[in-house]
């Protein structure tokens, strides 16, 4: 048997005599009625003033297995004693449970297939009994300094520029440090990712250091994928974490009690700061919030603390923060892209490419002011370009597949190799004959590959030798020479080389012909 308080018992009798019912005394003192009606027995046949209920005796053992109903009528389908009429069918009841089923299908189960004879409320408050459990308590987290800063959005005031009757209203970016709750506070228009980023980085500068942690909410801008053990951070996000030297946890989705302290931030300065007002610029706004910060919410007594929010920075919190980097974070855009069959993703209608392995993959582009670097999901760098104009194309030569190379791109060195794989005459006349001719013989060195697929080896081989023994480096003269064989070539000499001399050069003064 449960034993009440003594004030609480006191309690009972006094809300009793006083007028009040048995169910509004145990409302308000959150005790079971039966044992509200348990401790008033003594004072049976009495007639709460104002309330026409009537206050039976009760049993003892009767008392405890009471449920609900007035009067002291027990309800049909209730048994006697501490035992209720769902006891016997506890087994049903938990494999029910077990399999997702409602206490309205447990209720009508157990009447079809088992007749059971109780009301669908004795079942509903059955299962109450078997699922009440006693809720822990709230643990608080408290942080060292310089340890956390807590971050969210909240609307913030009108904003109506002067002649104009169209109103908007900005978010607020609210920043709090959790252990001095010393605030930043800024009205943007949007929440976008380069938006959210800048507004962090404002508060670190204003702040004048960086924590060792940041703590957001599941917003599109900061987490591609909520998880409370692995959550998909958004890429740039992570960069500027790395930047900075900080580390960016998100709550646990649909759970604002992680970022308390924030959260009441963000309600302080919308109540204090923000409501009712109407600013004609977001400027002016934010001018307004600084003067804020400085000369109201830091100089207020925390109701936690029980001290002063800037004095408490001051004192024990600015010296602990990291100190800040020499560069701000570098502005770029970045978007994902999905590799096309040719092997190029587009950016700003340009066209880049990427390593042939990842045709039909996606991937991330950033984009600065010049550079254009290609990431795999993972953030892998794979390339980068110099930014070209729209309609352009950047493609490197390593993201050429072999397969795809003609023989020019390949160059004449990888041709006059191949000729000497055919063997020493071959490659010689090719070397010969491409140090005479220069690099516009290129087509030369691939019709000379051709021979080899056409015509004997052996034949191109003798060809070569005897093309390159008369000085003769033209295609035709190695073709004449496979087709004739072993017989006697006429081959055409050259009638103008740098070393031979114009005719006119042997030409004698005074001489002249005889008729």
């Amino acid at each position: 048997m449960n034993c009440l308080p003594v004030s609480t018992e006191q309690s009972i009798v006094t809300l009793y005599e006083r007028g009040w019912s048995a169910r509004r005394i145990a409302r308000e003192l959150g005790v079971d009625r039966a044992t509200v009606r348990r401790k008033l027995a003594p004072n049976a046949a009495r007639v709460a003033h104002g309330s026409g209920v009537e206050i039976q005796p009760v049993a003892e053992g009767v008392a405890h297995g009471y449920e609900g109903g007035n009067g002291g009528e027990m309800q049909p389908g209730v048994a006697h004693g501490n035992e209720s009429l769902c006891e016997p069918y506890r087994e049903q009841i938990i494999k029910a449970v077990e399999q997702g089923l409602s206490g309205r299908r447990i209720h009508q189960d157990l009447v079809a297939e088992h007749g059971f004879a109780g009301a669908y409320n004795t079942v509903k408050r059955y299962l109450a009994r078997q699922n009440a459990t006693t809720p822990l308590p709230f643990r608080r987290m408290e942080t060292l300094p310089a340890e956390e800063m807590q971050i969210d959005y909240g609307q913030g005031a009108w904003v109506q520029e002067p002649g104009s009757k169209k109103k908007r209203r900005p978010w607020v970016f609210r920043a709090v440090l959790s252990y001095s709750r010393k605030a930043y506070s800024e009205v943007v228009w949007r929440q976008d990712t380069e938006t959210f980023l800048r507004c962090i980085e404002n508060a670190f500068r204003y702040f004048g250091g960086v924590v060792a942690k940041v703590v957001p909410d599941n917003l599109k801008a900061a987490v591609l994928h909520a998880d409370w053990f692995d959550p998909d951070l958004n890429p740039k996000l992570a960069e500027f974490a790395k930047h900075y030297g900080t580390v960016i946890m998100p709550t646990k989705p649909a759970m604002p009690r992680h970022k308390g302290k924030v959260e009441s931030g963000v309600n302080y300065v919308q109540e204090n700061a923000l409501r009712a007002r109407i600013f004609e610029s977001l400027g002016e706004q934010n001018d307004y919030l600084g003067s804020w910060e400085r000369n109201t919410a830091d100089k207020r007594i925390h109701g936690t603390m029980r001290q002063q929010v800037a004095a408490v920075f001051e004192r024990s919190e600015r010296s602990m923060l990291k100190p800040l980097p020499q560069d701000l974070f570098p502005s770029f855009v970045e978007a994902k892209r999905k590799v096309h069959r040719d092997g190029l993703v587009e950016y700003a209608k340009a066209y880049y490419s990427v390593p042939p392995e990842c045709v039909g993959r996606e991937v991330w582009v950033r984009a600065d002011s010049r550079v254009l670097r290609v990431y795999t999901l993972q953030m892998r760098l794979l390339t980068m370009h110099a930014l070209v104009e729209a309609g352009r194309f950047a493609t490197q030569d390593a993201h050429i597949h072999p397969h795809k190379r003609n023989a020019i791109e390949r160059g004449a060195a990888y041709l006059l190799e191949r000729c000497e794989l055919i063997g020493p005459g071959t490659g010689g006349w090719a070397k010969a004959m491409y140090a005479n001719r220069g690099p516009m013989s290129v087509r030369v060195l691939q019709g000379l590959l051709q021979l080899a697929r056409t015509h004997p080896v052996s034949q191109l081989e003798k060809a070569a030798q005897k093309a390159c023994e008369h000085g003769c480096w033209r295609l035709r003269d190695v073709r004449r020479l496979i087709e004739q064989g072993d017989s006697v070539v006429q081959v055409d000499f050259l009638e103008q080389h740098e070393l031979i001399r114009d005719l006119s050069a042997y030409r004698i003064e005074g001489f002249c012909h005889l008729p």
